[in-house]
């Protein structure tokens, strides 16, 4: 795990970056690679698809997502208060809506495009933040909390002081 905090008035003023091996096996794509070589067999199987125990991915990201948040707003020395957005990685509605409840963020506070798109995996948040710029959403100055996780399971966090 690392964590860090930005120089300056704006930009990123903490970050976290975590990782959780014992869920490796929640969120997977058992065949392909060199360790199970696409075959009749693995294809008939269909083993070169994602296979994810939806429930227990579930339950990770919404204990995660607020744990993440903490490290980074704790080592800003801010708290949710403080955030203008929360960015998540558009996995899906209910985690989006879970974890913000857990943060005690308001919805209105929580950018969404899930539904244009579904769950498109790490360019998630790069999109969410593309839109927002391109509806001129942020002010200089607004706290952005970006949280997102992953296979592994990994999670990460940046707060950032949006500026131009």
């Amino acid at each position: 795990m690392c964590w860090g905090k930005g120089e300056g008035e704006n930009g990123i003023l903490a970050t976290y970056l975590g990782a959780d091996g014992t869920g490796s096996g929640l969120l997977t794509i058992p065949a392909g690679g060199s360790r199970s070589p696409a075959s009749q067999e693995t294809l008939a199987q269909r083993m070169h698809y994602m296979q994810m125990q939806g429930s227990e991915v579930f339950k990770f990201a919404v204990k995660s997502i607020p744990e993440c948040a903490a490290r980074v707003l704790e080592e800003a020395d801010l708290s949710t208060e403080n955030v203008d957005y929360l960015v998540m990685h558009q996995a899906n509605i209910r985690i989006l809506q879970a974890a913000a409840k857990k943060l005690s963020i308001p919805w209105e506070k929580v950018l969404v495009n899930i539904g244009n798109y579904g769950n498109i995996s790490a360019a998630s948040i790069p999109l969410v933040l593309a839109e927002a710029v391109d509806h001129k959403k942020f002010k200089t100055g607004d706290i952005l909390l970006l949280v997102g996780f992953g296979a592994g399971l990994t999670t990460g966090a940046s707060l950032v002081r949006w500026g131009r």
